[in-house]
């Protein structure tokens, strides 16, 4: 039998109660880390549009460490680690460049675009008359001391990428199912950026991962999706999993905005509410939706794939602790869109991102929450709604797809070593 790495008494209570200590204990943080971010699992880095010409790269992170998405000169897309194997200084600072190598500052060791090491200064020493002074060993190796390189998966122009070499196909991790959603999405067409929101958020990351995995908020938090239809309780609507439920996506049809008898007791809901601008309605269709209006798709850990309406784009989860976490917006559109709908996915835009009509509140309650949890040992949140099993839903009434997401995380977090 395989042993188990047990957690703290206080973490065993099952998948829909959720101890506060799972979002505050530092030990339980590394190992998350390293589990879910450094083993065995696809981490999102970026989009293969972000780096279109050879030598252009992108700085991002996976988990808590710094990695270069490049593209080399034969076309190639490449993860490296941004650590020098020399004396392990983050040699990149910027976020997004062009260059033909990367060269450290530190002792100017240089890489090439694919993180093979290509130069030492004074690799055979320094001559001072008939003698040499210093210099690496004889045996010393340029192939053994690359940048560390990370396996990589590119499907419908968005890059995934693992530190552990084994892990299993990019298809094979999604599953069938959620496969089906993100081919949805990127679905070939060639990608156009259109730019980024940047926020830091004082919560612990899977809060975010739950958040976008909760059906039960949307229609009564959000004024905007309440009150103009974009996301109800009394939409049409289905939640789909993966196998091990580690992925999620959630699918809505827009109905019509206004009052119905399952709105209207809801304090979010605002009858009198006006747009002084009708153009962040300005909803087109689109045939690649085929039927719902938003699909919000949790790929586990690190990214999730929004499609609301017309406004499309990845938010990435990059953990700072265990009581914070980065999250980037990387908003984009389609090479063949014309310019009234990439003028119409800015606008919409709008209800997302740090400042958004709608997403401004996703941050707040996370701060909020994480409040409460570092100020309350011992308690513990309660996701029961629903029932307790876990298991795709053709409603929004649940809280489902936390408990899959708890379930799996139980199961990694106790596996042995």
């Amino acid at each position: 039998m395989t042993p188990t790495t047990a957690l703290p008494p206080w973490a065993s209570e099952g998948t829909h109660r959720i101890p506060f200590g799972v979002y505050t204990d530092e030990q339980l943080h590394q190992r998350e880390l390293q589990r879910f971010f450094y083993q065995g699992h696809w981490c999102y880095v970026g989009l293969e549009v972000e780096v279109p010409e050879p030598g252009d790269f992108k700085r991002t992170s996976i988990g808590e460490r710094s990695v270069i998405m490049t593209r080399s000169a034969d076309g190639e897309i490449h993860v490296v680690e941004n650590v020098c194997a020399h004396r392990g200084m983050r040699f990149c600072r910027e976020r997004h460049g062009r260059a033909k190598n990367f060269v450290c500052p530190y002792h100017q060791w240089g890489y090439g675009l694919d993180g093979s090491l290509k130069g030492v200064p004074f690799q055979r020493g320094v001559r001072k008359g008939d003698q040499v002074h210093g210099g690496m060993p004889a045996d010393f190796s340029p192939a053994e001391h690359g940048l560390t390189r990370l396996k990589v998966a590119r499907r419908g122009g968005a890059v995934f990428a693992s530190f552990d070499h084994g892990v299993e196909s990019f298809e094979d991790y999604l599953g069938p199912t959620i496969l089906g959603y993100y081919d949805r999405l990127f679905n070939g067409r060639p990608l156009k950026l259109l730019g980024y929101n940047r926020q830091h958020i004082p919560g612990n990351w899977k809060l975010m991962q739950e958040n976008i995995k909760d059906p039960y908020h949307p229609g009564l938090l959000h004024t905007w999706f309440v009150t103009f239809g974009l996301w109800r309780a009394d939409n049409e609507s289905a939640l789909k999993m993966d196998a091990r439920h580690r992925h999620a996506a959630m699918i809505s049809t827009r109905g019509q905005a206004g009052e119905a008898g399952q709105v209207t007791a809801v304090s979010s809901f605002k009858s009198r509410m006006q747009l002084n601008d009708p153009r962040f309605l300005d909803i087109v269709p689109e045939p690649w939706w085929g039927g719902p209006t938003a699909v919000m798709t949790t790929v586990f850990p690190s990214v999730i794939l929004q499609q609301q309406v017309n406004s499309v784009s990845t938010r990435q989860i990059v953990p700072d602790g265990h009581g914070a976490f980065f999250f980037e917006w990387t908003h984009f559109g389609f090479a063949d869109d014309d310019a009234a709908m990439t003028e119409r996915r800015l606008r919409q835009a709008n209800l997302f991102g740090p400042a958004g009509f709608v997403s401004a509140d996703d941050g707040e309650v996370i701060e909020f929450s994480q409040q409460a949890f570092d100020s309350t040992p011992g308690g513990h949140t309660l996701a029961e709604l629903g029932g307790r099993d876990v298991g795709d839903t053709g409603h929004m009434v649940t809280e489902t797809l936390i408990r899959g997401m708890y379930r799996y995380w139980r199961e990694v977090m106790e596996a042995g070593e």
